[in-house]
């Protein structure tokens, strides 16, 4: 029988040697600092010397640390080889997303070319709805709210960017169509109005105009298909109107761009933290959001 202490101690240490830092690791293995450095201090425990020197510059390795590391790296390493090589062929992964259905269709999609073929190994699956039986089964989760999610991993991935919005058919040649004679179109989240409009109207200093009146959609397509139809006049995030704002089909009544309060966030519950498909999604994320 083996006489090796928990591999999870052993990660730990892993990841404090590579980040210099209880704090960057614990980031990186989604737990508390408190945590990493009960882990530290019971493998110091265990191999009888201390591992790390605290100084004023930062954590250092101590000789025994140093000597340490590198050997649980290849360690690592050789573990991760001797599965991939037992692994059966061509597996492929399925990745389960939940995402609302606007940001799916018009962020992912256009980008889900890049994402495959990158990752030509993982299946996809995404879905915008999920039944309480379904919950254990999902990845991860895009996510439109105001601030990070309790008890997973969350992440910002973009705040929203709101612009108003016409149909070039509203315009009288440059000259943007009037907010009086128009209606203005509202989206429903949650069942409740999101005060783009009032946030807008505060921006470019109107109070002479009705942000309470208007027709109300219950999905943001339903709000861009009618500002392209010329229906009324729309405050979308810019970034689900990418297209359309570069064919000239819906064009800003006015420069000012509203940042928030709604932004899309990803979270991963902690069980799937640490998943290779999921790890690859979120440094894809990451890139894609940052080209």
């Amino acid at each position: 029988m083996r006489n090796l202490p928990p591999l999870t101690m052993l990660r730990v240490f892993e990841e404090v040697a590579h980040h210099r830092s209880f704090n960057r690791a614990a980031d990186a293995l989604n737990v508390t600092q408190g945590a990493v450095s009960r882990q530290i201090k019971q493998l110091e425990e265990y191999l009888g010397i201390s591992l790390f020197l605290r100084t004023p510059r930062g954590l250092t390795l101590t000789e025994a640390g140093s000597a340490l590391a590198p050997h649980l790296g290849e360690a690592f390493d050789q573990m991760e080889r001797a599965l991939q090589a037992v692994r059966v062929p061509n597996l492929r992964q399925r990745l389960r997303i939940l995402a609302p259905p606007t940001w799916g269709t018009r962020w992912l999609s256009p980008r889900l070319r890049s994402f495959l073929k990158r990752y030509p190994d993982i299946s996809l699956s995404i879905t915008n709805q999920q039944g309480d039986d379904s919950a254990g089964e999902l990845d991860c989760r895009i996510r439109f709210g105001l601030e990070q999610a309790p008890h997973c991993h969350s992440e910002l991935l973009v705040m929203e960017r709101h612009i108003a919005v016409a149909s070039p058919e509203l315009f009288d040649g440059e000259q943007p169509p009037e907010l009086h004679d128009h209606p203005l179109l509202h989206i429903l989240h949650e069942g409740k109005r999101l005060r783009v409009w009032e946030n807008w109207l505060e921006a470019v200093g109107r109070s002479d105009v009705d942000a309470a009146s208007g027709i109300e959609f219950s999905t943001l397509d339903q709000v861009i298909h009618t500002a392209l139809a010329g229906g009324g006049l729309a405050v979308i995030d810019r970034q689900m109107i990418e297209r359309e704002l570069a064919s000239g089909s819906l064009l800003p009544i006015t420069p000012v761009e509203v940042i928030g309060p709604y932004g899309y966030w990803l979270d991963i519950a902690s069980d799937k933290l640490g998943l290779s498909k999921v790890e690859r999604f979120q440094h894809w994320l990451n890139v894609e959001r940052n080209p």
